[in-house]
């Protein structure tokens, strides 16, 4: 099969048979766009004509690239030319799978970077202004268009921080998803559905969002059920949230880097420090394995190993 024909239809199985998010799909296409162009420049139009040869000759030209690409990146690339041609080999499009001895480079161990629990709480007041918890809700109109942004940015970060999602879970949310209580209804990769605990501060923030700023920012656009809106009443996407962390990061003084995934990392490390058991913690970050998640328990590790450094008397 022609190597474009074989990509688009790999793509379109993974989209819709497979329903992986948007976002990995764009991330296969852009991966499969480059091997599609290398194999181009070796004259090969065909995925008959790809070899194991072929292939080791594309990993070893993408390991000396430069810039070098990271190990994650490569590890990546490797896994998206190895779905291409597994799909091709299953489908009987092709009688063989060239990429089933293609090995993926063995990655460093790299321990995901969480902020300390005040580090998260300077964050979530250099937001916007507290919600008083265990309060009754005002709807009294009347709040400048600062405190319209300033409700909705802390009742983001509170909900990401309080439930670990990704922040592409959290853009997607609808206002009837946010409606059920304590819980919180998310959509996950593969549009796996899990239910999540909230927390009386997130509760709390979310609530006053929905009822002071969420109304006037609603009528400055079209009628959206999303949760979270823009200033012009538009969906929040993915980068204006992550602009609004950095924005808060900013103001609230912290010199380390903060991301939507930092506040995911935080949340994972502080529910194991507290004794959660990892398999609960995995259910709450939607991993479907829980090898995924045991790299926090090596930062929970660490944290031990410096208590025990200086505290027993004979560490040193």
């Amino acid at each position: 099969m022609r190597v474009d024909r074989a990509v688009d239809a790999y793509l379109r199985h993974v989209a819709i048979e497979r329903g992986l998010s948007e976002n990995t799909v764009a991330a296969y296409r852009r991966d499969l766009a480059g091997y599609a162009e290398w194999l181009r420049e070796q004259q090969i139009d065909d995925t008959a004509m790809v070899t194991s040869v072929t292939l080791a000759s594309f990993v070893a030209d993408r390991a000396a690239a430069q810039p070098p690409m990271a190990a994650s990146s490569l590890a990546r690339l490797q896994s998206s030319v190895r779905g291409l041609h597994r799909f091709l080999a299953r489908e009987g499009i092709e009688p063989a799978d060239p990429s089933s001895h293609l090995r993926p480079p063995k990655q460093p161990r790299r321990l995901p970077k969480a902020l300390t629990i005040d580090q998260v709480e300077q964050l979530l007041d250099a937001s916007g202004p507290a919600p008083s918890v265990g309060t009754e809700t005002s709807s009294a109109p009347g709040a400048a268009p600062g405190d319209l942004l300033g409700m909705r940015d802390r009742a983001l970060l509170e909900l990401l921080y309080a439930t670990g999602a990704r922040v592409s879970e959290i853009v997607q949310l609808d206002v009837d998803d946010a409606s059920h209580g304590d819980v919180l209804r998310v959509r996950g990769k593969g549009s796996k559905e899990r239910i999540v605990p909230v927390g009386s501060y997130a509760r709390a923030a979310v609530d006053v969002y929905l009822t002071r700023a969420r109304p006037e920012l609603s009528h400055r656009g079209r009628s959206t059920p999303k949760l979270f809106l823009g200033a012009r009443g538009a969906p929040l996407s993915r980068q204006s949230a992550w602009l609004i962390i950095q924005s808060a990061a900013e103001r609230a003084h912290l010199t380390a880097h903060v991301s939507p995934h930092t506040l995911r990392h935080s949340f994972a490390t502080h529910l194991l420090q507290g004794g959660a058991d990892v398999r609960v913690v995995q259910e709450l970050l939607g991993h479907a394995s829980v090898a995924t998640t045991q790299i926090y328990t090596y930062v929970s590790v660490d944290a031990l190993r410096d208590v025990y450094a200086t505290s027993h008397p004979r560490a040193r």
